[in-house]
């Protein structure tokens, strides 16, 4: 019996010939590639510009610093979420403050955002994780009240939307390609912005600053994106509805299948499009026995699982060392980072997949 991943994209003949167009053109570095899939991408989101670059991480990274915000000023993360979201603000000089999350979304709760704001607060950085929409309305007005700047980290949200809006169209938005997201380009990132001077200034950072051959008007980075990668995206964008479809198909034959004490399905919060970047549900004290077991069992069994994210970020050694763990209290984060479990939810899990992933895990919760 075959094994079952975590995680696989999918990528046909169609990308394949594209990638082989490009490298038999041989022109490989950024180009008109990349500005076609700019602009597709922008227009899916319903944002006014796209602007490519090398990995998810550095969307993030150039967001921040689009915004010339003063050395040491604080920038508000949720306490759970990948590592990227809080480095971001390193990079750049500033210092990460983290909040805690929502029990049922597990995204940024705005109440608790709110009481974090300090004088020195000068952005927020807002997380759709596992590809749900954070509550958009609510932290956009606390971020226009106290007059800070919000970013999107869109990295598993590629589609996503709240009341029929696409996320990544709010505020700055920042996506990843890598392999496991909804749509890949291998790795590759993409900023989307309505501001026409940030585009500019973005464009120029990815560039070495760059205005024209030769002429480099600001410090800039090598942060662009290559001609194989945007050929790849643009005929995964094609795809990406067709991929949300089906994984919004296994997720619900999950949630209607998985029927065991001590396992919680994932919660969609009410006018949300959830994508299901991730499939997680929580384990619960209920159930026979604790995570671990229950992955290295179904690991046994031919499933793979994940744990995203096993701690909050503040726990990480990297963070201890800086001293930014010290008088941080995020229950949530702290709770729900020792009972997630993610299960597959890929497009090409087939029914027979799906229904081995729910027959071995009820059966173990008997």
């Amino acid at each position: 019996m075959s094994s079952i991943p975590i995680a696989r994209p999918s990528i046909g003949e169609e990308e394949i010939r594209a990638v082989e167009a490009v490298l038999r053109s041989g022109m490989l570095v950024q180009g008109e590639e990349v500005a076609r899939f700019e602009d597709e991408f922008s227009a899916y989101i319903g944002a006014g510009a796209g602007v490519a670059v090398s990995n998810g991480t550095v969307a993030l990274d150039l967001a921040l610093k689009g915004l010339s915000l003063e050395q040491g000023s604080e920038v508000i993360t949720p306490a759970f979420t990948f590592i990227a979201t809080a480095n971001a603000a390193l990079y750049q000089g500033l210092r990460p403050r983290f909040a805690d999350v929502d029990p049922r979304t597990f995204n940024l709760d705005p109440e608790d955002l709110a009481e974090r704001i300090t004088p020195r607060t000068k952005a927020v950085i807002g997380v759709h994780l596992y590809g749900q929409p954070f509550d958009l309305d609510a932290v956009s007005e606390i971020c226009e009240d106290r007059g800070l700047f919000l970013i999107e980290d869109c990295a598993q949200a590629h589609g996503a939307e709240l009341n029929g809006r696409k996320v990544g169209s709010y505020a700055t938005g920042c996506f990843s390609f890598y392999p496991t997201k909804n749509m890949t380009t291998g790795e590759g990132g993409m900023i989307t912005t309505d501001d026409p001077e940030l585009g500019i200034r973005l464009r120029l950072l990815r560039n070495h600053g760059d205005l024209g051959k030769y002429n480099h008007v600001v410090l800039g980075y090598n942060y662009r994106m290559t001609n194989i990668q945007g050929a790849l995206g643009l005929v995964q964008l094609k795809r990406l509805e067709e991929f949300i479809r089906q994984r919004e198909k296994n997720a619900q034959a999950l949630d209607r299948g998985l029927k065991v004490e001590g396992i919680t399905t994932p919660y969609k919060a009410p006018g949300a499009r959830h994508v299901y970047n991730q499939y997680v549900v929580r384990v619960e004290d209920e159930f026979p026995f604790g995570r671990e077991e229950l992955m290295a069992r179904l690991q046994k069994a031919g499933i793979a699982t994940a744990v995203h994210y096993p701690k909050p970020v503040y726990e990480q050694p990297l963070y201890r060392e800086l001293g930014l763990n010290r008088g941080v209290s995020c229950p949530v984060a702290e709770e729900v980072s020792a009972r997630v479990m993610s299960l597959p939810v890929y497009p090409d899990l087939s029914d027979d997949d799906l229904s081995r992933i729910i027959h071995t895990m009820n059966a173990m919760g008997a």
